[in-house]
């Protein structure tokens, strides 16, 4: 029995109604629009980590809005207003096929850039304001927002070549990787300062204001290292996706797998809707100003 014969009779392809995709993206970029502007509103939220934040909510809300207008195409077409192959829906598809790209590389690019934020925040506070300025956040975010476009192109211009995709993957797996160590040794590192500041003998106020701003930054880290898991949980089936074209394209239980492609971009396009609720479940300050921006009061910049 062939792999087209296996997929067709016992894995057939699992469909997710269009409708389904269309309310995820919808509600994902009302969330993380919703976010963006919360956190330009709000001076109170004009700082490294927040930027970042705002960043990894800007690159959830291009994904959500790819895979909105990518639905509303599908829809078209059912109806018969668009050509599924004609050469300006061809340019249409690549146009989303790079932004969604984008969209993915930004994600992580802007996981790992608050990775480090959140390490130089606990572990060299005294600094932090002269290592983590404002200038400095500007340009790290051009740089990311600068390689995340120009690497959307290529991934999509030469995505047929299997150097990129495997490009694509391992870039995936290093920046996990990368990520959970400087996650896994920050929560070491601080269980080890915080038994040194419980063996100081200095006031019982100054152990306090110490303890208080170090769980402080470790909540902002443990918040974070929700968000990642959030990610990963999201991304991984569609990398394995990837993996598995590359390494069984014809293999029948590669193939049952691959049945569950829109599954997977379910999960996928689920992580910029999950994202937002985590900031709302987490942080006082931008629960705050989502209460005060939904029932527009107080239209005015907060400080």
């Amino acid at each position: 029995m062939n792999a087209t014969a296996v997929n067709q009779s016992d894995c057939p392809e699992v469909k997710v109604p269009v409708p389904l995709f269309f309310t995820i993206g919808v509600v994902s970029l009302a969330e993380n629009l919703l976010v963006v502007v919360a956190i330009i509103r709000n001076r109170n939220l004009h700082s490294p980590m927040y930027c970042f934040i705002c960043s990894l909510a800007a690159f959830n809300t291009i994904a959500s809005l790819t895979k909105t207008w990518e639905n509303l195409m599908i829809v078209f077409s059912d109806v018969g207003h668009l050509e599924k192959k004609g050469s300006s829906e061809k340019n249409l598809d690549d146009v989303m096929d790079s932004l969604l790209c984008m969209s993915f590389v930004g994600s992580i690019s802007s996981f790992l850039a608050i990775a480090m934020e959140r390490y130089i925040t606990i572990f060299y506070a005294l600094r932090y304001h002269n290592i983590m300025t404002m200038r400095r956040t500007g340009a790290i975010l051009g740089v990311i927002w600068t390689t995340c476009g120009v690497s959307a192109v290529l991934m999509v211009r030469f995505f047929d070549s299997k150097f990129i995709m495997i490009c694509f993957v391992v870039f995936f797996v290093l920046s996990l990787a990368i990520i959970c160590f400087l996650y896994v040794y920050m929560f070491m590192l601080a269980r080890i300062h915080a038994r040194k500041i419980a063996a100081l003998p200095t006031s019982s106020r100054g152990k306090c204001q110490q303890q208080r701003w170090r769980g402080s930054s470790m909540r902002g880290a443990l918040t974070l290292t929700i968000l990642f898991g959030a990610f990963v949980v999201c991304w991984a089936p569609f990398f394995l996706h990837l993996i598995i074209i590359m390494v069984c394209p014809m293999n029948p239980y590669c193939e049952c797998y691959r049945s569950l492609f829109q599954l997977h971009v379910v999960l996928l396009m689920s992580h910029a809707l999950i994202d937002p609720a985590i900031y709302a479940f987490r942080s006082a300050e931008l629960r705050h100003t989502f209460r005060k921006m939904l029932l527009c009061s107080d239209w005015k910049w907060y400080t």
